[in-house]
């Protein structure tokens, strides 16, 4: 079984907030093993391999939303997965309503540190374009 260190994770968490970040579907799937299992959330069936994982990023975080910010906080690292706590700020390009998610997400790891399983749960707010956040 493959085993991941909290800095292989961290990482990892930072290069998908990057990805996230600059709305780069490539970047985000190349995070990915070519079979990864990406449930976006627990009611929905996963997303599997990873060009359907990049096409996911193209029409949702790639294609609707600008002004990104993303963060995160590790909670735990043990064996070949990780657990951290993420939240997301962003503007929908349609409707430039203001866009807050907070989230946790479970990811596991092969041997070259790609994501092989992936799992988020997530409760997401919006606000008015008239919203104006600092």
């Amino acid at each position: 079984m493959a085993r991941i260190s909290s800095g292989i994770f961290n990482k990892w968490l930072t290069n998908y907030g990057s990805a996230w970040e600059e709305g780069d579907p490539q970047k985000a799937a190349d995070l990915f093993s070519e079979g990864a299992r990406y449930q976006v959330t627990p009611f929905t069936d996963p997303i599997e391999g990873k060009e359907s994982i990049r096409g996911y990023w193209e029409t949702g975080p790639a294609g609707n939303q600008k002004d990104v910010s993303f963060s995160y906080s590790i909670i735990s690292v043990r064996g070949n997965e990780g657990v951290a706590h993420w939240q997301v700020n962003f503007r929908r390009t349609g409707s430039n309503k203001f866009v807050e998610m907070d989230g946790i997400l479970v990811a596991e790891f092969d041997d070259s540190g790609a994501c092989t399983d992936f799992k988020e749960w997530w409760h997401r707010q919006e606000t008015g374009h008239d919203d104006q956040k600092d």
